[in-house]
């Protein structure tokens, strides 16, 4: 198959020998630090050259120093814990995911009486990771994951005598999506396409769709009838859905399910930008891997993760907050300050705004980003169209770290060749889930805070 075309972040990791922080002269963390100043490490390496224009810009308008500093490809963890212990730590880091917030809630300062948390929306407030009436994380991202599909493939789909809809817009439940994905595996030939469903690559590169993303909805659901924001014990009451939905996919896409384990992310990705298959499970993230391919931007659309669980007709895709920021609270009042008061900046000024919505690409979650202030991602606007039917979006629960994701994917691996049986899988989740809570709180002294449900 011929290889997908990528965009390839040009920025390389930034080495963190910090002497033009060492050299300003400042004081060590938790001391008066005059004006102040801003220490940033960041984890994305994609949007390194963007934050350095901004730390420059907002350095030229203001004289504050700020320095951005990135980690290597997945040695975030390890960059950070070794940056706090030092001197002139980071003033203000990266705080992906419950598992990060916990091991580094020691080093984040409480943030919701701050200006910059008050222009957050509510979806963002109600996301921030909180402790009692404490919040400590600022979302500065918001992204969308759902069933991606062309429109060209379905619509041209919709006009055979054989189909069963009229148009795209006619898919609203797992009931019809089931019979158009497999009525479309039938006249593959004769719509020209190679399966319904993208591989649901089983390579580890790939297996986040499936332990991290499509685990969430039945575990929402779960917490609903519960009542509940958070358990530390699951029944797997919706896992049969979940099953539904693994298995529509892995029985109508071009690979045999033995073979699963060796189709990787860009592998997957490639069937779809190319318009080799019609459906394809991932995010707004995608959308740098699909473009300049063989997929028009009109034609990108978003399905939810519909699985044929009682109540999944009122939301539309899911959303994930794990783009956020924390504060040092060891850090000085001062450097403190003007941390939160660089984030300000980002997210009021035209520079900033532009920055970081057409740019670095993101869904900024501030009050301040309006319709003119959105990245030129059209599964974005896909996912967002949902608003417009009045439907809400499924929020991501809080899941364990990556051990439970692994033993999920490796279960999963074990099921599509043959070797295992769904059980196995239910294992996973249901016990993975438990034995990965309680070693957090034994390691972490914590869980995600527990409320009713009002998503």
């Amino acid at each position: 198959m011929t290889s997908v075309k990528k965009i390839i972040a040009s920025a390389s990791a930034i080495a963190l020998g910090i002497g033009a922080l060492a050299a300003c002269g400042s004081a060590s963390n938790g001391s008066s630090g005059g004006e102040g100043k801003v220490y940033m490490l960041n984890s994305k390496p994609e949007v390194v050259d963007q934050l350095q224009e901004l730390a420059d810009e907002y350095s030229a308008e203001t004289g504050v120093q700020v320095d951005v500093q990135t980690a290597s490809s997945g040695t975030y963890d390890t960059t950070l814990l070794s940056e706090l212990a030092k001197d002139n730590a980071p003033t203000v880091f990266s705080t992906a995911g419950y598992a990060t917030f916990a091991r580094y809630k020691k080093y984040l300062a409480p943030i919701q009486d701050s200006e910059v948390y008050k222009l957050l929306n509510d979806d963002a407030k109600a996301n921030s990771q909180k402790i009692g009436d404490d919040s400590y994380t600022i979302p500065y991202a918001v992204e969308y994951y759902g069933i991606i599909y062309n429109k060209k493939i379905v619509n041209e789909y919709a006009k055979k005598s054989y189909a069963v809809i009229k148009s795209a817009d006619d898919i609203t439940s797992y009931d019809v999506l089931k019979q158009v994905v497999e009525d479309m595996q039938k006249h593959k030939d004769d719509l020209g396409i190679q399966a319904a469903f993208a591989t649901p690559g089983l390579e580890s590169s790939d297996t986040y769709r499936f332990s991290a993303h499509m685990t969430r909805p039945p575990i929402f659901f779960e917490y609903r009838d519960n009542n509940t924001t958070f358990m530390k014990k699951i029944e797997g009451t919706y896992l049969d859905n979940y099953k539904d939905l693994f298995d529509l996919e892995m029985n109508n896409s071009p690979t045999e399910a033995s073979l699963l384990g060796s189709k990787n992310y860009e592998d997957c990705t490639s069937e779809f930008a190319l318009g080799d298959v019609a459906f394809y499970p991932n995010g707004v993230w995608a959308y740098s891997q699909i473009k300049d391919n063989e997929v028009a931007d009109e034609d990108l659309g978003m399905l939810p993760y519909w699985m044929g669980i009682d109540g999944e007709e009122d939301y539309g895709p899911s959303t994930v907050y794990e783009a956020t920021w924390g504060i040092n609270k060891n850090a000085s009042k001062a450097d403190q300050q003007a941390s939160l008061d660089f984030i300000k900046w980002m997210v009021t000024s035209d520079k900033g705004k532009e920055i970081m919505s057409k740019e670095m690409g993101f869904a900024v979650p501030f009050t301040t980003f309006g319709d003119d202030d959105q990245p030129d991602n059209p599964l974005v606007a896909a996912a967002k169209s949902w608003e417009d039917k009045g439907k809400k979006y499924m929020r991501s629960v809080d899941v364990p770290d990556q051990n439970w994701q692994n033993g999920i994917a490796d279960a999963l691996l074990e099921y599509a060749q043959g070797t295992g049986e769904w059980s196995g899988v239910k294992s996973a989740i249901v016990d993975g889930w438990a034995d990965e809570w309680a070693a957090s709180e034994q390691s972490q002294g914590m869980l995600p805070q527990q409320t009713e449900f009002t998503w």
